[in-house]
């Protein structure tokens, strides 16, 4: 059935989209067309319950966020190689989707490439060969290519769009490779290593994120290789403080950009303070820049690009605080990633067109396994209650079952050209969430539109 399902999905790209030279028609309509260009948001570690639990905060209601509004609304497994999802048991049993869980590695690597691989895995398959990712695909099809995250750079989920490597705790080996061996133009996320947490500056440097070596060269502008192949190397332009993402949002940009933040591993989730305190009291560091800014600055770096643009944005640190179990700052960081999405959609509204530019929102796993109060295996069976809504400006009632990642399905959303090809992928039909894709049909999917078998 799914081997029916794509081959179906080919066929149809193939004979609406391309000539015989596999070059795009000229003469067709917008809507016919593929993708100019691909954006992809990942909540990492959101499930439908952390996405419903800030539609309650900002609006009182759900659904209330923009992509809700999406024509393609499904839900997404997420499990790696190896493992499964079955609908039935995990509606039987409240355990069952604590088994066969992915890590952010694979999962981004089933993302971005459209391979099942183990847990840790960079870009790699089963037998730690390099695959080919969107971003790479987007390369060479000559259009420009950046990822943004609000954790570190070189964190499993960038990094399984960008990089290859066996581990994903390799971190200055993915580093050196993201910065002197890829041809993406934008690169941007935290691990700061003059930073602490709360922005401040310390007094030993931590390069945990990036051996000391390459980060001089990358403050010294000397960093970077040769991103276009045309035999001369292409540095980077470093930036680090707030106004410099800011001023990238508008007007002529460098050609590369990697912005680091001044913080170390989070914008927002790991600042001082009480963790468990109620959502935003815990004042903002205000010397680094929001999700929303990031995704500004790489969006008017990439969008000279004729041929278009390939970029991944990542909430990362919806995680960080689901492995916490904090409720508070959960919400705090899905309302970031919330607002990404917003500039997003008025990015394609004012500058493109729904009819050259795909929106894909999504998440990676679900992380805490998040519940409305009174879940659990219960002497009459398993519950499964909704968090509860407490109104606007109110974190609603929730209930954490974990402190790792989860099997659960996951939401998926579409907004573009051809993004009704991802219904085509279905592969299964789960009694609540309903029809539902896999990770790897992200990947299959576009590959099929931008002509990769």
């Amino acid at each position: 059935m799914r081997f029916r399902n794509l081959a179906c999905i080919f066929i149809a790209a193939f004979l609406v989209g391309c000539t015989d030279t596999g070059k795009p028609r000229s003469n067709l309509s917008g809507s016919e067309r593929p993708p100019k260009n691909v954006i992809i948001l990942i909540a990492d570690g959101g499930g439908f319950n952390h996405f419903k639990s800030a539609d309650y905060y900002k609006c009182g209601r759900t659904p209330c966020q923009v992509y809700k509004n999406f024509p393609i609304r499904l839900a997404m497994s997420t499990y790696p190689v190896g493992g499964a999802y079955n609908p039935g048991a995990a509606w039987a049993g409240f355990d069952y989707v604590k088994k066969s869980c992915t890590d952010s590695a694979a999962a981004a690597t089933a993302m971005a490439a459209g391979v099942k691989t183990y847990n840790e895995a960079i870009g790699v398959d089963v037998n730690r060969v390099a695959v080919l990712n969107i971003l790479e695909r987007a390369e060479q099809l000559g259009k420009t290519t950046g990822v943004v995250t609000s954790v570190p750079f070189c964190h499993a989920t960038p990094a399984g769009f960008v990089a290859h490597n066996r581990s994903r705790d390799n971190y200055t080996q993915i580093a050196a490779d993201m910065i002197n061996k890829s041809a993406a133009d934008v690169v941007m996320g935290c691990g700061h290593p003059l930073y602490n947490a709360d922005g401040r500056p310390v007094n030993a440097p931590d390069y945990k994120y990036v051996d000391k070596i390459v980060w001089n060269d990358l403050t010294k502008g000397s960093a970077g290789g040769d991103a276009d192949a045309d035999g001369i190397a292409d540095p980077w332009t470093l930036v680090e403080t707030r106004g410099q993402f800011q001023s990238l949002a508008a007007g002529p940009t460098p050609k590369r950009i990697f912005g680091v933040p001044q913080v170390f591993e989070t914008l927002q989730e790991k600042r001082s303070g009480n963790a468990n305190a109620a959502t935003y009291e815990v004042p903002l560091t205000q010397s680094v820049p929001t999700l929303e800014e990031m995704t500004l600055a790489a969006l008017n770096v990439l969008d000279d690009d004729r041929e278009g643009f390939f970029l991944m944005i990542e909430g990362g640190a919806v995680d960080w605080a689901a492995h916490d179990n904090l409720s508070s700052r959960l919400v705090e960081e899905m309302l970031d990633f919330n607002k990404a999405v917003e500039v997003v959609c008025r990015w394609v509204d004012k500058n493109s067109s729904w009819n050259e530019t795909l929106v894909i929102v999504t998440a990676d796993h679900e992380t805490g396994y998040l519940t409305g109060p009174g879940s659990g295996q219960q002497t009459m069976g398993a519950v499964w209650n909704e968090p509860v809504n407490n109104g606007i400006g109110k974190l609603p009632a929730m209930e954490w079952h974990s402190t790792g990642h989860t099997n659960s399905l996951v939401p998926f959303f579409a907004k573009g050209p051809r993004a009704q090809l991802f219904k085509d992928a279905i592969v299964g039909y789960d009694p609540v969430r309903g029809p539902y894709i896999d990770n790897t049909d992200i990947a299959e999917v576009i590959f099929i539109l931008w002509r990769v078998d």
